[in-house]
């Protein structure tokens, strides 16, 4: 054991975010028809991604990005949370067709190495809201905005509403079937891909924000949603893919179904022809982001979990959901919402980013001195961000604060790491088996834990009494 501890802390026993690149995924078993496969990096540890969406959408032009600094990835970081999923603009990136900012490529860079130093893995989501800038919003770019000359009526008090203008739904049909377009946005990605595929912060590409598309005359939107899934989502995933395969070989690729997945409606999309795909559903309710509160009899999470997985499962898919989490948070039953909303998301996902890490009100994670704002704390709690081996069970109990991961170590040495947030009291951790706890450094309280290869293991990480201390055997 002793020789297996000094040659993994001389690798660097929590490696910062490079460790992300995924292993080859081995084909469908009859198990993952039955369950959602895990994420996982190059050195076949189970990933578990936990963090939040990191934007500046006021800034555009020459000031874009400028709102996103170091601190977004201390905060996160610091809180223990190991994931940001990153807003680009592809109106930013290729303002003018064909000619791409090297100021925006550049700032994008800065902000992964800000992601890099502070252990936080990035994914790159080509943003868009209501299409683009020619309906006042971020996304697709003017010049690819077409729109046979249909109405488009504003609407402040209701902006997602303008989604189904008939402009928006048109110019969404000509991104997907107008072939200088395909080229278009497949050069985009390229772009992306080549510049950022060795950066060791980025773990994935997500290929576009809550896609939406154009209802037929009289068709009922869960209709549309699953055949415009199957009949432009699936080709556009499939044909993005394969352009930014061209580029990089190995990253995670994340695609979403349309929006009406937040209503427990299960999606249409067909295959992806990629073993590194990961499914990346948003988790919103239609009534708690008009501003009502959560029910617990409406059944909404359970109909959501059960729309969401049986797609990854029969494609062997990883899940990672995008976004999530309610406006407005304080109202009566929240508490309740996000600990019953954490406990769905840690039975079937790889992981999650909340909406968003900013600095004030609204749906921003903390206040501008960076505290958590009502009820949002309790997204931070202990998990393993990398497991090396097979995971047999985690569970976290909010009302002792206690987190439990049993797992069946891999044939090769392998560290585990786990992820503490902040406590005043301290944490005590406790491992039987034939493991260790290594302790490397302090940051946002990381551990490692490395064990016997192919060891039961099982690690208890609780949070101490008034005076305790983090223990560690």
């Amino acid at each position: 054991m002793a020789v297996v501890v000094a040659s993994v802390l001389a690798a660097g026993a929590l490696a910062p975010a490079a460790s992300a690149r995924p292993a080859p995924l081995s084909p469908s078993s009859s198990s993952y028809e039955r369950a959602v496969p895990p994420l996982t990096d190059n050195r076949g540890r189970v990933l578990t991604l936990r963090g939040w969406n990191v934007e500046d959408k006021a800034n555009r032009g020459e000031d874009a990005l400028t709102a996103i600094t170091e601190r977004h990835f201390r905060d996160l970081s610091a809180n223990g949370f190991n994931f940001a999923r990153l807003l680009v603009f592809w109106d930013d990136l290729e303002p003018r067709r064909g000619q791409y900012s090297a100021r925006y490529l550049h700032r994008i860079e800065r902000i992964l190495d800000w992601a890099r130093k502070h252990r936080v893995h990035v994914l790159i989501d080509a943003h868009q809201d209501v299409f683009g800038p020619a309906f006042g919003h971020r996304g697709i770019p003017e010049w690819a905005t077409r729109t046979d000359g249909l109405p488009f009526t504003p609407n402040p008090d209701d902006w997602f509403s303008e989604y189904f203008q008939p402009a928006v739904q048109r110019a969404f049909t000509h991104l997907y079937e107008d072939p200088d377009l395909q080229r278009a946005q497949a050069a985009m990605w390229q772009v992306l891909a080549t510049r950022f595929r060795d950066h060791p912060a980025v773990i994935g590409y997500d290929l576009i924000n809550e896609p939406m598309g154009e209802l037929r005359p009289g068709e009922e939107p869960a209709t549309a949603a699953r055949r415009i899934e199957a009949e432009h989502l699936t080709p556009l995933y499939n044909r993005l893919a394969r352009a930014v395969r061209a580029k990089d070989r190995s990253t995670w690729i994340f695609v979403e179904p349309t929006p009406i997945v937040g209503e427990g409606v299960p999606t249409g999309l067909g295959r992806i022809h990629d073993s590194r795909t990961v499914y990346a559903p948003h988790f919103y309710n239609t009534a708690m982001e008009a501003g009502a509160d959560y029910d617990p009899d409406a059944g909404w999470i359970e109909a959501y979990e059960a729309a969401v997985t049986a797609y990854p499962a029969r494609h062997g898919m990883p899940v990672v959901v995008g976004e999530w989490g309610p406006l407005n948070n304080s109202l009566p039953h929240m508490g309740r919402f996000y600990r019953e909303a954490l406990a769905s998301l840690n039975r079937y996902s790889s992981g999650w980013a909340g909406y968003v890490w900013c600095y004030g009100g609204g749906y921003c994670a903390v206040d501008g001195r960076g505290r958590f704002r009502t009820n949002k704390e309790e997204t931070a709690t202990p998990y393993a961000p990398a497991v090396a081996g097979a995971v047999r069970s985690q569970t976290y109990d909010a009302g002792t604060r206690t987190y439990r991961l049993a797992y069946r170590a891999a044939a090769r040495p392998g560290v585990t790491e786990l992820s503490l947030p902040p406590s005043s009291r301290g944490w005590r951790v406790s491992v039987t088996g034939p493991a260790r706890v290594l302790e490397k450094g302090a940051r946002g309280g990381w551990l490692a834990v490395l064990a016997w290869p192919g060891s039961e293991v099982a690690v208890t990480v609780r949070e101490a009494g008034p005076y305790g201390r983090t223990d560690h055997p």
